[in-house]
């Protein structure tokens, strides 16, 4: 029964649905419970993460159960001690130095309530001390019985739906209402009525084609795109959050007719189990109920055919709405046992209704890895301004980003960024601290660049790729210092490969996630200089906003805010990334755009980087790159250097496909002004030679460009090509080859 402490296996684990997982985020902690005979994993996934445990509710005569693990030497938070009541103990799981992977098991004896602590404190821009996430994977002792996770407020209405059943239910507008997947891929059919019209003998419920019509989206999310509609065009809900994101809106739930046609008559399904919870309110019964299909996953398959797998979801993923107006809502647990809608075994499907005066944020869940636990949207260090100026937000990476500024909007923050200045919030990239003695070799390893050159103070801008030279990603590397590395780049998943990686090849690193810990502020455009010497102040070891150069950082202060401070940037203009830790960002946006004011300093959203980066001719993940494309193909072939003699991933794919290239990015100007888009087919007479990247309308050129993936025998600049609309062949539209980046092709701006 004594706590079992060792190093992980490296390489991914199987997913097991059955396993809860929790989260202690890097200097915060989580509460969990276990049940007798629950298995409890503690896992450290990054390495050198300190972990304190708390336990409650241990029987006499469990003493042993953690023997061998010192006690406690940070305090119990104090938000923990209800949860923990009078009576717990405290044990240190782990010691500083500790590989990744470590982790620590053991088996409950009776309930237990535990507080999981990751301790650390702030970490400043110029250090990499960051806190990291512990993980808990509990693996029950015996089946679940249909647990649901705890309420997220105090429910006006608590309903279960058994499996293979429907229940209807009335809520106040402005409450929310919460559908959970209990035991997990478990389809649920939502549906919802106006019960103003109700009462007036007017039937009006959820409209497929108003909803897909207004909103410009089969599945509504939360976000711009969040509502669901009457045929009236009446707003019934609002989706406030989603932790699975795979869903089917609007065909049939299941209905007899479905049964009898494949040999099942009489079986249980959706829609008669609603017409029978529906008629106490005087709605009419359907053959069929056009529904909300929560946690369905189908989706269009080649040849314009609809297919349909298991759901994505897990236990205890939900969906979250908020009612718009009164309603008479119903809710099933799907009946079809059949095939694999449902993974052949229907299970429950639990509702809570929470009144409207509580407040959650919004966001879509997103998991790094197929087992990771559920992460929601979360807001960046700088919303609390941006959210002052803007309410057009879009989910990036698990981040809420402006996608423009109510004063402006994409064209004007265009020009500003060209003529004057701009900030824009970057603070969704990901950034990974890599230390310790091996710390280059791994970084060596990973990147094409070739790290040895790369100086104290300096920034390279890299490729990461896979064995077969696709890309896994693109970033930049900074040296901090003989052992230290930092990593920017955009995907969650690269800190999990550079773990894997330093495992396989036995060195002695630490990978260490810093996202939460690092908000960047991009002051962009001719006058950033300018507005950066005003503000910041550096030691004498360190250089100034007037010395430094082009990829290199400094350190320093804007007032009493610590920060780092790299000339680097996203739009081809002269241009700073500010960098501190969130907590401090708000200040540090008030000192920048006031000193910012007298150069006519403004904001800029996604839309107007976006035009800025095409300019510019910059790679973008999912447009310029996947991992099916190499540097090369994407454009930065620069970053793949002949003189790299040192080994690193994908080395011998990548010199193979330099000698033979296959595509080539190049730049595209269309006659005319109809839109292009990414996706779009490039053709040479009849045949599809390749496929348009990344397009835009250009304020400064003055037409549409566009980056597009050529065959290389048709890649030559001056040529003319046509772009495909519709079918690719009903509608063409003539372009002209040329040189890449449009805009300030040799860099002299962003170098000035």
């Amino acid at each position: 029964m004594n706590i079992q402490i060792g190093a992980g296996a490296p390489g991914a684990r199987r997913l097991n649905p059955a396993r809860a997982r929790h989260v202690a985020p890097g200097g915060a902690w989580v509460s969990f419970e276990l049940r007798p005979g629950d298995l409890a994993h503690v896992l450290d996934p990054e390495g050198d993460q300190p972990a304190t445990l708390f336990v409650a509710g241990l029987p006499d005569g469990a003493g042993d159960l953690f023997a061998g693990a010192p006690p406690a030497d940070e305090p119990v938070p104090e938000a923990a001690r209800g949860f923990l009541g009078a009576n717990f103990i405290g044990v240190a799981l782990f010691a500083s130095g500790q590989a990744p992977g470590a982790g620590a098991r053991f088996t409950a004896p009776a309930h237990l309530r535990c507080v999981l602590l990751a301790p650390g404190g702030p970490m400043e821009p110029g250090a990499q001390d960051a806190p990291t996430e512990l993980i808990v994977e509990i693996v029950p002792g015996a089946p679940s019985a249909g647990t649901v996770p705890p309420p997220l407020a105090e429910p006006k209405l608590d309903l279960r739906i058994r499996a293979a059943s429907a229940s209807a239910y009335e809520v106040k507008a402005g409450d929310y209402i919460q559908i959970i997947d209990v035991d997990g891929q478990q389809c649920s059919d939502f549906l919802a009525f106006d019960a103003a019209k109700l009462k007036a003998g007017r039937e009006k419920g959820l409209d497929p084609t108003t909803t897909r019509t207004l909103m410009g989206s089969a599945s509504p999310g939360p976000g711009l795109h969040s509502k669901y509609f009457d045929e009236d065009q009446t707003a019934l809900v609002e989706v406030i959050r989603d932790t699975v994101g795979r869903h089917d809106t609007f065909m049939l739930a299941c209905n007899a007719k479905y049964y009898d046609d494949m040999g099942y008559p009489g079986h249980d399904n959706c829609t008669d189990n609603f017409n029978r919870a529906l008629a106490p309110f005087g709605i009419e019964p359907k053959m069929g109920w056009p529904a909300v299909n929560f946690f369905y996953n189908t989706f269009v398959a080649p040849g314009d055919r609809i297919g349909m797998d298991e759901p994505w979801s897990r236990p205890g993923d939900y969906v979250l709405l908020r009612a718009l107006t009164d309603l008479v809502c119903a809710s099933s647990s799907c009946a079809d046992d059949i095939d694999a809608s449902n993974a052949w075994h229907p299970t429950d499907i639990h509702v809570r209704v929470y009144d409207g005066a509580n407040r959650f944020s919004r966001g879509i869940a997103h998991r790094m890895t197929p087992d990771s636990a559920p992460r929601l949207t979360r807001e960046t260090g700088f919303h609390p301004r941006t959210a002052a100026l803007t309410r057009k937000f879009v989910e990036y990476k698990g981040f809420w980003l402006p996608d423009c500024f109510a004063a402006a909007g994409p064209i004007e923050e265009y020009w500003a960024c060209r003529e004057r200045a701009v900030v824009m919030d970057l603070s969704a990239l990901r950034k990974f601290e890599i230390l310790g003695p091996d710390a280059e070799k791994l970084t060596q390893l990973a990147v094409t660049r070739d790290i040895r050159k790369l100086a104290v103070g300096q920034v390279v801008y890299t490729a990461l790729c896979y064995e077969h030279g696709g890309m896994l990603d693109d970033g930049t590397v900074f040296r901090l210092g003989e052992n230290n590395f930092r990593l920017v780049c955009g995907d969650d998943y690269c800190g999990v490969w550079l773990r894997e990686l330093a495992a396989k090849h036995g060195l002695h690193a630490f990978v260490k996630s810093s996202t939460d810990q690092l908000a960047n502020l991009a002051l962009q455009g001719p006058k950033s200089r300018d507005i950066l010497r005003a503000i910041l102040t550096t030691p004498a070891h360190q250089p100034s906003a007037d010395e430094l150069k082009w990829f290199r950082f400094t350190i320093g202060k804007v007032g009493d805010i610590p920060v780092m401070v790299s000339r680097t940037g996203y739009t081809g203009e002269l241009g700073f990334e500010i960098w501190c830790h969130p907590d401090r960002a708000p200040e540090l946006w008030d000192a920048v755009m006031a000193a910012g004011a007298p150069q006519g300093l403004q904001p800029l959203g996604l839309l107007a980087l976006d035009m800025l980066r095409i300019e510019a001719g910059l790679a973008f993940a999912g447009y310029e790159f996947c991992d099916q494309t190499d540097p090369f193909e994407a454009g930065i072939g620069f970053t793949v250097p002949e003189s790299k003699q040192d080994d690193f991933v994908g080395k011998e794919a990548l010199a193979r496909r330099r000698a033979h290239p296959a595509r080539q990015l190049v730049g595209l100007v269309t006659e005319g002004n109809e839109p292009v888009h990414h996706g779009d087919a490039v053709y040479h007479g009849r045949a599809q030679i390749g496929v348009v990247t990344s397009a835009t309308r250009s304020p400064t050129l003055g037409g549409i460009i566009a980056l597009a993936r050529l065959d290389v025998s048709m890649a030559a600049p001056g040529a003319g090509v046509e772009i495909g609309k519709l079918d690719g062949h009903v509608k063409r539209i003539a372009a002209t080859k040329v040189a890449f980046p449009h805009y300030d092709p040799t860099k002299s701006r962003v170098r000035a």
